[in-house]
């Protein structure tokens, strides 16, 4: 059995060979920035570790990771702009528009949108149905039904003082969408079944709001250099977390409930699920 970590450097290893390959062209410098710039790889280790539960190969499944880390990454570029969250750091180093300028930063979201999507449709052609429908769950969690969708919300909700349900609607889609497709993906592309697929797609949406309210948690209680970003923007631009709406130990109770619920999830599965277990209580107990 492989530690975290070790997926993580599969997939940076990975990532790097790819981005690699693309040139020295301006276009290719600003996507392979933001790609490589770290980060924990959450997504795609989880999509590794549910291909491996599931009978897959690490191998076989990397397109999927690397493309759900591709849309992750072009998701930070675009909400760093001005015109979204307006921040000048991620991961401890400049945003992207920081160091290319704002259009070019647009443009290489654009790119890895796309190049995320071109990775699972080659994947698809050489796996057959199972990728094409693995390839749909990933595009529709990424697009107008799920992320995009999310990202509108959380704009609306600037200014105003959003309920409960409202948070928790955009937090799904913003966050949770990703992360279940994460899971779910690699689950139909080695042949799980429904109730399997539902078990994947409703873990990943409860972790993905642990995640936030975590993110919201950290946001108020550490610092730029431990985060490698700024903290409180979303004080100060007037979005309702759920630190602000419930307090910091409620929030922390909230985070803890959903991690049991995830846990209870894996539980239920027949499956080698320790690896996923392990790493529901790392996010958890995580400082950035």
């Amino acid at each position: 059995m492989r530690e975290l970590d070790e997926y993580k450097v599969l997939v940076d290893q990975s990532l790097e060979e790819y981005f690699n390959g693309l040139g020295d062209g301006k276009l290719a410098r600003a996507m392979a920035y933001s790609a490589l710039l770290g980060g924990k790889r959450i997504r795609p280790v989880m999509a590794l570790i549910s291909a491996e539960m599931f009978g897959g190969s690490v191998e076989e499944a990397m397109p999927i990771a690397m493309a759900i880390e591709m849309i992750h990454t072009y998701s930070l570029i675009h909400d760093d702009l001005p015109a979204m969250d307006n921040d000048d750091l991620r991961r401890g180093k400049p945003t992207n528009h920081k160091v290319f300028g704002e259009a070019m930063a647009i443009l290489a979201g654009d790119a890895l949108l796309n190049e995320a999507h071109s990775l699972l449709i080659r994947s698809a052609l050489k796996s057959g149905s199972r990728g094409a429908e693995a390839a749909l769950v990933v595009s529709l969690a990424a697009g107008r039904e799920g992320m995009v969708e999310g990202q509108v919300r959380d704009l609306e909700n600037e200014g105003r003082a959003a309920s409960f349900d409202e948070l928790r609607g955009c937090h799904e889609l913003k966050t949770g969408m990703l992360i279940a497709a994460s899971l779910e993906a690699p689950a139909v592309l080695f042949g799980a079944g429904e109730d399997e697929r539902k078990a994947m797609r409703d873990l990943g949406l409860k972790l993905g709001l642990a995640f936030q309210i975590k993110d919201d948690i950290l946001d108020t209680t550490s610092t730029k250099e431990v985060l490698g970003k700024t903290p409180g923007k979303d004080e100060t631009s007037g979005k309702t977390t759920y630190v602000s709406l419930f307090g910091l130990e409620k929030s922390e109770e909230m985070a803890k409930g959903l991690t049991g619920e995830c846990l209870g999830i894996l539980k239920g599965l027949d499956r080698d699920t320790a690896q996923l277990w392990e790493m529901c209580l790392a996010l958890l107990q995580r400082n950035r």
